[in-house]
């Protein structure tokens, strides 16, 4: 395998990573079972789980924890980074070259925020976990996501 062979198939590995980690999203389906199996989750757990809330309320008789997702904020694990490997030359002489570079997000639109409600009856557990109507449960998922206990295989 020549050396040029040997930066394209770098190129191409690298490429394929960085793109199957651009095809995963939150999984929109953690969301969802987080209505139901959250329910009966008491608040020391889902402090624990979930962290602080970004706003509290009591009223009723009832708590009101609401946590905030934005992904129009997150930071990817590259940090809006890619790596490029490629090689050069004509006959005689050859090369392979290394790149780093960085995106901006200009006119870039966010997938939109989640709040996440969680109701809290006067026994101190969850009765209730709600999402604005408009909101995509895939922006809702990292608030709940270490709450909800992985699916069995």
């Amino acid at each position: 395998m020549t050396l040029r062979q040997v930066g394209t198939a770098a190129l191409l590995g690298v490429a394929g990573a960085f793109l199957a980690s651009c095809a995963t999203g939150p999984d929109p389906q953690i969301a969802r079972r987080a209505q139901t199996e959250l329910v009966g989750m008491p608040k020391d757990r889902l402090l624990a789980c979930a962290g602080v809330p970004a706003r509290q309320a009591q009223a009723g008789g009832r708590e009101y924890y609401t946590y905030v997702s934005d992904p129009g904020v997150a930071v990817s694990p590259l940090g809006g980074s890619s790596i490029g490997v490629g090689g050069f030359g004509g006959s005689g002489s050859s090369g392979v070259g290394v790149g780093l570079g960085f995106g901006l997000p200009f006119g870039s639109s966010s997938p939109g925020l989640c709040e996440a409600t969680f109701v809290l009856g006067p026994g101190g557990v969850v009765e209730q976990v709600s999402y604005p109507g408009n909101a995509s449960l895939s922006a809702c998922t990292p608030i709940v996501q270490n709450c909800v206990p992985p699916v069995p295989r």
